[in-house]
């Protein structure tokens, strides 16, 4: 059994309008994820994966419940958690070396040892030879890489992927996909992954929480038991895809309906 690294209970977040009415985004989030487990947050557009990730990673603050990482209350962003968004936020006048070790500088570690830490990551996502190169010359996908990278070389306990390969075009995004897959399973990490691609979801997932409209909160989970590498026609595969789309889609039809 897999030691919990994430745990929400009850977790409540609101937003206060323009004029001044209450906005309910999360509402009652209770879900544990694992020691080094790969959990995909997956839901219809806009309804508060975002928020819910950033409440979990400490980048907004819970209205009411709590968030605790290794049993410890996430009040604010830490080291211990690194955080993917899609668009990679390098920094254009640096290299990809000096995009990769930048969260290292805040640390007491001699030179030497941040650019060898870089380097074993650099290496890893599979850019070796592009050390010096700046962001602008590198291709969507390997600017991705070089995101993904930077957040493990500060090596967190958690990684926070908000749609991290959604710009990309269908196949640098599959290719990102076995990417990741390759690179989790080399260094484990506990993963929060948030899409709302379905395949993308069942391809990477050891287990789908899937989240209501909002305000959101956890509708079910589904435990991913066949293999990796996945194929997205395997009938497993396509059966799983059927029953998860059916249940978001009935979510959204009970929206209409009210509406």
């Amino acid at each position: 059994m897999r030691k919990t690294v994430i745990e929400c209970k009850n977790v409540h977040k609101e937003f206060i309008s323009e004029n001044n009415e209450k906005i309910n985004v999360v509402h009652n989030l209770n879900l544990s994820v694992g020691e080094n487990e790969f959990v995909v947050l997956f839901g219809p557009g806009q309804c508060g994966k975002t928020t819910a990730m950033k409440v979990m990673s400490g980048l907004l603050p819970a209205t009411s419940g709590s968030v605790t990482v290794n049993g410890k209350e996430v009040t604010a962003p830490g080291p211990e958690r690194g955080v993917i968004y899609q668009n990679t936020l390098l920094f254009p006048w640096m290299t990809v070396m000096g995009n990769v070790d930048f969260g290292l500088r805040c640390k007491s570690l001699r030179k030497a040892e941040r650019k060898e830490r870089a380097q074993y990551y650099i290496d890893l996502v599979g850019l070796t030879g592009f050390e010096k190169a700046f962001p602008a010359q590198l291709s969507g996908g390997m600017q991705q890489r070089v995101g993904i990278a930077r957040a493990y070389c500060i090596e967190p306990t958690v990684m926070f992927m908000d749609e991290p390969f959604g710009h990309l075009d269908a196949q640098t995004r599959y290719l990102m996909q076995e990417e990741l897959i390759r690179i989790w399973e080399k260094e484990k990490r506990t993963i929060i992954f948030i899409t709302n691609n379905i395949e993308e979801a069942i391809y990477l997932a050891d287990r789908i929480i899937v989240l209501d409209r909002c305000p959101t909160s956890v509708k079910c989970s589904y435990k991913i038991d066949f293999p990796r590498p996945r194929n997205y026609t395997m009938p497993e595969f396509l059966a799983l895809r059927k029953e998860i789309s059916e249940v978001v889609k009935s979510g959204l039809s009970q929206e209409n309906d009210y509406e």
